[in-house]
């Protein structure tokens, strides 16, 4: 079982690292992560036999039906989670303007889901630059009518980094997405209780894999985390080449080794 203490309450965010892969529905992985003759209707089931956690990366394209949600809430075992990713129409179209429809939607279709949710990701697309006033409107609606959930913002633009963002996320416990990949901006910010790390792949995107000394880094910067309160959520995105499947067993064995 590829599992690393997973808090047992999400809402009170218990010291933990839990690690994951950005998604469960990938047809390379048929007949060899999962066997021969396993229907995709029974994908998620087999994943979550192993993993503890996944990102919901279809969320991003198009929201799914609450038939769906349901379904999946009965694949999984108690204590497995979903961190959503929160609607492109929201972050690469509106821009995070206008958003009060676009979360009312989204959260609609979650709702079977709710007490399986971790954080939900933002990710914005590199062409949307830091304005400190459509930050503030998009974190001052999730804190006032979202507040059961924890939220983290992908942001590929470095104009992200400056201090009053950094200051802003702080300010409305908005994690900073931690995003590893030659092509993103990289900065290790530490804005709430839960920190949110991505995986992407370190040469080519979503293609290949991390080394032994790397994921060393990440684990035993996660366990001075999880020791000063933190809960981590790290997800590998490099699902190309079964890599992430890979690097999941490795950093989980690393992190359990440093316990």
């Amino acid at each position: 079982m590829l599992r690393v203490q997973l808090a047992t309450s999400i809402m009170k965010l218990i010291p933990s690292i839990n690690i994951g892969i950005s998604g469960w529905s990938y047809k390379e992985w048929k007949n060899v992560f999962y066997p021969e003759g396993l229907k995709p209707a029974e994908w998620l089931n087999y994943y979550a036999a192993s993993f503890s956690i996944t990102e919901v990366n279809s969320s991003f394209y198009h929201l799914p039906k609450t038939t769906t949600t349901e379904k999946w809430k009965q694949a999984t075992p108690p204590g497995f989670v979903f961190c959503p990713k929160m609607s492109r129409y929201l972050t690469h179209i509106k821009r995070l303007s206008e958003p009060v429809e676009t979360m009312e939607r989204f959260f609609a279709a979650m709702a079977p889901l709710k007490r399986k949710i971790g954080p939900v990701l933002v990710q914005l697309p590199a062409s949307v630059h830091f304005d400190a006033g459509t930050a503030t409107a998009f974190y001052s609606l999730c804190k006032k009518n979202y507040a059961y959930y924890h939220f983290a913002l992908e942001a590929r633009h470095d104009s992200w980094f400056c201090d009053e963002s950094i200051g802003l996320m702080k300010q409305y416990n908005i994690a900073f997405v931690i995003s590893q990949a030659k092509a993103l901006p990289y900065a290790e910010f530490v804005t709430a209780k839960h920190i949110y790390v991505r995986f992407h792949g370190p040469a080519t995107l979503f293609a290949s894999g991390y080394s032994d000394e790397q994921l060393s880094y990440y684990a035993v910067l996660f366990r001075q985390w999880k020791d000063k309160g933190h809960c981590v959520w790290a997800f590998f995105n490099n699902t190309m080449g079964m890599h992430a499947i890979k690097n999941v067993a490795t950093l989980t064995k690393l992190c359990n080794a440093s316990q």
